[in-house]
């Protein structure tokens, strides 16, 4: 199995990173693999609504999108890792996945999905919440652990110092390796869940 880990922050060794190699080193002893992805520090336009990767089958700006697409496609998991800014995620991790998840048109039903939000002190629900939402609409099950995820410090370094932040980063990691195993041993028996053609209703007629 692999979980792929998207690292939002500029700071590829920031408190951001110190939460995901908690995690890391969970799910190695799960037998499970994992790869991160630095996203904050590239330079990732936002999506422009051209529709053109209905046609292409992949986005027209040819970037660390596309690179990352066929990983998130062989994924079991993903993990969505922010440090926060005025109470929401980083632009550039938003821009990313906006156009990682709209281009990307392969069924991501139970792939579980979980985001981990760092910050000094405060903003760190909001994000945790807007994160949560690219899961959701995809129809992938969304890990939980003992508080919501989360980790806190400032500078470089200081995410090591949150002990809880730590063990609520361990926790989140086995109940997602748990929640991987059962879902691929639900499939082996019982298949994906039935799916109903897309009804979308529009409210301007």
């Amino acid at each position: 199995m692999k979980v792929l880990m998207i690292n939002g922050s500029p700071h590829a060794k920031g408190n951001t990173s110190i939460a995901l190699h908690e995690m890391e080193q969970v799910f190695a002893t799960e037998g499970i693999e994992t790869e991160i992805v630095q996203v904050g520090n590239k330079d990732i336009r936002g999506c422009i609504a051209c529709h053109s990767c209905f046609e292409k089958g992949r986005c027209v700006f040819d970037d660390l999108v596309n690179e990352t697409a066929p990983k998130f496609e062989a994924c079991d998991g993903l993990v969505v890792a922010s440090p926060v800014y005025y109470a929401s995620a980083n632009a550039t991790l938003i821009a990313f996945l906006d156009r990682l998840f709209y281009s990307t048109h392969f069924d991501k039903t139970m792939k579980v999905g979980a985001s981990v939000v760092a910050a000094r002190r405060g903003g760190l629900s909001a994000t945790f919440d807007e994160l949560n939402k690219y899961f959701t609409i995809c129809g992938m099950p969304v890990a939980s652990s003992q508080y919501w995820n989360s980790i806190h410090g400032r500078e470089p370094g200081e995410a090591q110092q949150d002990a809880e932040g730590l063990q609520t980063m361990r926790t989140l990691a086995r109940n997602m390796a748990f929640l991987m195993k059962s879902i691929a041993l639900g499939k082996e028996q019982y298949g994906l869940p039935e799916k109903e053609p897309a009804c979308h209703t529009n409210f301007v007629r």
